[in-house]
């Protein structure tokens, strides 16, 4: 390896074996997953090259918002030049060849440090790449690094005590939201074209609303996962964050599939993720929902949802104000959710709680808590909510909500303690818009819709038939390419400058006081 690659702000060198395409390295980061993808495969791009611009923005912007906490720069330009020797020796490449990706913390990575944001796993290396990983490796990917996460993935604020927290590149004062949030501002700041989240109550879609970007919550099985601990399970699941929707649904081609190892996993093929159906937006039912009839959502944001709703509905075939009916939401939810947490963490709490956050060991006390009679009642409510989902899209296509219930909050909040005045009884509880979906199993992609009342980006959430990962994602596609034609709803961006100024004042890396009460 040269030893000027260790410098930062490194210029940009492509490999001798293709040509150089005259840009600087910001006109690379700042394209698309899909772009860079086919100018790899022209010869026109060096994966190198690419490898190079994306660290460079690395290295100028994390120390601002701490979204990566482990880089292996050395071993991720090896796996770049492998990705470039395959294309000069005309080999069939994966489907996402010589891309940049981010891998959330909590995803097991061979040779790479995974903490889970837990002091236990603090120097935690794994010998073995879970599915997810083993998948993207195969399919071409160059891990650039993990992405921060709350510990476990317990919390709706990125911060833990091993990291620190993640603060929100449109606002170094602000949190990104949990628990994909160091995956959400990577991609915000162009860091990466393409990282991995996963979603139980929203971990991935309320980041991808605070931090302006998109991801896309799976229907369960969509995206295997080998090292659930109750993988008949359908809450937790993995999934595709990007910067824009065909480059979602381009990873997400990437770790579809069938796996013995996993009950629920579907059979899909990546070619239907490659090649999105077109859909026309004028011939889409929309239901719109401002609450869902259950969650709570502060005044602004119903109030802003209402705009953007208002503003939108001309693009559709039919529009109308519904939604399913969602019963008990937030003990059905809560009591599922502390059944995982008693089984995977319960002896981890009792060995290690002094090292422990008060997240995880409020799930853990809560399953504790819970009768056999609390537990079977939550999964006939749940199986009630799939029924009323399922009955409701008989006459829609598509249900369009908020995807937070707040505006982006100060990154020293370890959660929204309050909504409009009204007391959220557990730390969780503010994201019950997102739950609600969780709980039905349905898809559902969060698109950016310009900014919010705080002048912070604002996130839709677009909900799909059940199972109907594809249609989803397609329908969000092109809301999206409508948005992005509108000055006020079209997806903003940070100041990277602000990012990348040495000396900035910032918030990452510091630790809220309540992250260790217990």
């Amino acid at each position: 390896m040269d030893p000027s690659d260790n410098v930062i702000g490194l210029s940009c060198r492509p490999s001798e074996n293709f040509p150089d395409i005259g840009g600087r390295m910001q006109d690379i980061v700042e394209k698309t997953a899909l772009e860079i993808r086919s100018l790899i495969r022209s010869k026109a791009l060096s994966p190198i090259e690419v490898f190079d611009a994306f660290r460079a923005r690395i290295e100028a912007a994390n120390p601002a918002i701490n979204a990566f906490v482990t880089v292996d720069f050395e071993r991720s330009r090896a796996e770049a030049k492998r990705a470039e020797d395959a294309v000069m020796k005309g080999e069939t490449l994966g489907i996402v060849h010589g891309l940049p990706v981010g891998i959330k913390d909590l995803q097991l990575t061979a040779g790479m440090r995974t903490t889970f944001g837990s002091l236990v796993h603090k120097d935690n290396v794994p010998t073995e790449d879970e599915l997810m990983v083993k998948r993207l490796r195969a399919a071409g990917a160059v891990i650039m690094g993990k992405t921060n996460t709350p510990e476990f993935g317990s919390g709706a604020n990125t911060t833990n005590r091993v990291h620190g927290a993640t603060v929100n590149p449109f606002d170094l004062a602000l949190s990104t939201a949990g628990s994909s949030g160091g995956s959400a501002a990577a991609l915000a700041a162009d860091m990466v074209p393409l990282a991995s989240g996963s979603d139980l109550g929203g971990s991935l879609r309320t980041p991808a609303s605070f931090c302006g970007i998109v991801g896309h919550r799976p229907s369960p099985g969509a995206c295997p996962m080998e090292v659930a601990g109750d993988p008949w399970s359908p809450l937790a699941v993995d999934g595709p964050m990007a910067r824009n929707v065909p480059d979602a649904a381009l990873l997400m081609a990437a770790i579809v599939g069938r796996s013995s190892r996993d009950p629920l996993s579907q059979d899909l093929s990546a070619d239907a993720f490659l090649a999105l159906p077109e859909v026309d937006t004028r011939r889409l039912r929309i239901a719109f929902s401002e609450d869902l009839g259950c969650a709570p959502v502060s005044r602004g944001v119903r109030q802003h949802f209402r705009m953007v709703a208002e503003r939108m509905a001309g693009m559709f075939g039919s529009t109308e104000w519904s939604h399913p009916e969602i019963r008990d939401l937030d003990d059905t939810f809560e009591a599922l959710r502390a059944v995982g947490y008693g089984h995977s963490y319960g002896d981890y709490i009792d060995q290690h709680r002094a090292l422990s956050g008060a997240n995880v060991v409020s799930n853990v006390e809560l399953s504790r808590r819970l009768s056999l009679e609390d537990v079977g009642r939550a999964h006939a409510r749940q199986s009630e909510i799939f029924r009323s989902f399922e009955t409701f899209f008989r006459e829609i296509d598509i249900l369009i909500c908020p995807a937070a219930s707040v505006v982006p909050f100060p990154v020293e909040n370890l959660y929204v303690k309050e909504v409009d005045g009204r007391q959220m009884e557990t730390y969780i509880r503010w994201v019950g818009i997102a739950y609600a979906i969780t709980l039905s199993s349905h898809p559902a992609t969060v698109i950016p819709a310009g900014l919010g009342p705080t002048r912070m980006p604002f996130g839709l959430q677009i909900v799909g038939r059940g199972r109907d990962d594809v249609g989803t994602l397609a329908a969000a596609a092109a809301i999206e390419a409508r948005l992005a034609r509108d000055g006020v709803l079209a997806r903003p961006l940070p100041d990277v400058s602000m990012l990348t100024t040495p000396g900035i004042a910032t918030s990452a890396g510091n630790i809220p006081d309540a992250l260790a009460a217990h």
